[in-house]
């Protein structure tokens, strides 16, 4: 039975928990809306050609995090270059610095991979990838609704949820394994969204459970969870942390989750390597020195793909350099520039950049201290630079080159018209990839569509947020 595309919305609202699984900003949202944004009538249409780039980037990605845990080891060492880990071990305690380096751990990476993709006239380019990312539980719930009402998503109905509990049982020895999902308060705007995830899982037999850290208890065998009226301790095997480790200190019984994964009595993910979820790897591999390193562990195809994929980036380095010497790949009008204080001068069309810190901080993610340079007046750039070098030693930023994404059309339901209108925005990709006995399968993506003229991209109550499908005549509208 096909319905009209308002049918299609007020189903899909109507199916939605009210308030949604993600807060978001609800200032101008309409009442009758459940969702905290525009609801669209269909999927975001990709062409086969897409579709087959994003399950083959998986590969290439999960490889990309393989060789740069080997590249910090080996910087370690001293078979690579010291200045590595001198960067990426940047105001980090001791304490943290000393989990990365657990010899228990040495191989692990992350369970989940999501970068996030500008589709721009120019194919897809990455500005960030994110391995404690949100917006799996929504981004699941609604692949589940656009499914039921006839549409064949990425992933299918339940990829991103029954695929999880596959990651997380890949990642144990145990069968079945006992998997719990914390979340911390500085999460909390996330709570929802993973406790229907977890939902989902028990529904359909899974053993897995959702906790507030301070919940976990512990013996000498590990740690556990234990609700009221039950006899027995519920043993943790697997643990998803979705907590970041800067913030640790904040986090009530962190020690025990560190304490118990380095024991080997609990697999906690994604693993404690703090250098692993930093933006400074993007420009760490544009560094012409680390060339032949990249080209030599990625491979030819991994290495050619994220050569187009990642936009040209450089670590803000406050430390003079010597007068012969220039930042690599860095010019302005083709001159070579050898000192950072040359940022601050630009003209609006030469300050097309963005500048970003690179991680363990909390203006690190969400969007979080990004810059972008010819979005702002130049007194205000040049305040964001001096910022970015006062910073360095503490706070690494990043500096990369800025792309403007393609605008596409899509469609939502207006509720203050109750009808269909157009949107031309922005478009930015979500693909989620799960590590399944170490390799990435795509479990579903999540599309993001801004208003044209936000330059910052990041979910808002004027976007349209759905998920992705394939379709040769649908996906150049």
């Amino acid at each position: 039975m096909e319905f009209d595309p308002i049918t299609l919305c007020r189903q899909i609202n109507e199916r939605s928990p009210t308030g949604g699984l993600f807060e978001g900003d609800r200032a101008n949202l309409h009442p009758d809306s459940n969702l905290p944004w525009r609801i669209s009538p269909e999927p975001f249409w990709l062409s086969p050609e897409q579709f087959r780039y994003l399950e083959q980037l998986g590969d290439v990605l999960h490889q990309f995090y393989k060789s740069s845990n080997q590249l910090y080891h080996q910087s370690v060492k001293g078979i690579e270059p010291n200045w590595i880990r001198e960067y990426l071990d940047r105001g980090k305690p001791g304490e943290v610095l000393e989990m990365g380096l657990w010899n228990r751990i040495k191989s692990q990476l992350p369970m989940v991979i999501r970068p996030d993709l500008l589709l721009t006239e120019d194919g897809f380019k990455l500005v960030e990838l994110d391995s404690i990312p949100g917006g799996m539980g929504f981004t699941a719930q609604i692949s589940e609704l656009y499914a039921e009402l006839g549409y064949d998503v990425i992933g299918g109905a339940r990829g991103l949820i029954d695929s999880f509990y596959t990651a997380a049982s890949s990642a144990s020895k145990v069968e079945d394994p006992n998997f719990a999902l914390f979340v911390s308060d500085e999460s909390e705007s996330y709570r929802r969204e993973m406790q229907w995830l977890v939902e989902q899982l028990v529904a359909a037999g899974k053993n897995a459970r959702s906790a507030h850290p301070r919940e976990v208890r512990f013996d000498e065998n590990g740690l556990f969870l234990q609700g009221e009226g039950e006899s027995e301790p519920w043993r943790i095997d697997v643990a998803y942390r979705f907590f970041e480790l800067f913030d640790l200190k904040n986090i009530p019984k962190s020690e025990l989750f560190t304490y118990f994964a380095k024991k080997n009595a609990l697999r906690l993910t994604p693993p404690p390597k703090a250098y692993l979820e930093e933006k400074l790897w993007l420009a760490l591999y544009h560094h012409p020195q680390l060339k032949e390193y990249w080209r030599r562990t990625l491979g030819k195809e991994s290495f050619a793909a994220l050569g187009s994929l990642i936009p040209h980036s450089w670590i803000v380095d406050s430390r003079p350099l010597p007068p012969h010497a220039i930042i690599p790949g860095f010019d302005i009008g083709g001159q070579p520039v050898n000192d950072w204080q040359a940022l601050k001068k630009l003209t609006k069309k030469q300050r097309e950049l963005v500048l970003k810190p690179s991680g363990f901080s909390d203006i690190a993610y969400e969007s979080k201290g990004v810059s972008i340079g010819h979005d702002m007046p130049e007194e205000q750039w040049a305040a964001r630079v001096q910022q970015a070098l006062d910073r360095f030693e503490h706070q690494p930023y990043i500096l990369q080159e800025f792309h403007k994404a393609a605008r596409r059309t899509v469609r939502y339901y207006d509720f203050d018209k109750e009808q269909i209108v157009p949107m031309r925005g922005r478009v930015m990709l979500r693909p989620y990839y799960y590590i399944i006995d170490d390799k990435p399968q795509l479990c579903g993506i999540q599309a993001l569509v801004f208003p044209a003229d936000k330059k910052i991209l990041h979910g808002m109550v004027d976007s349209a947020i759905m998920p992705c499908a394939v379709s040769a005549e649908k996906s150049g509208l």
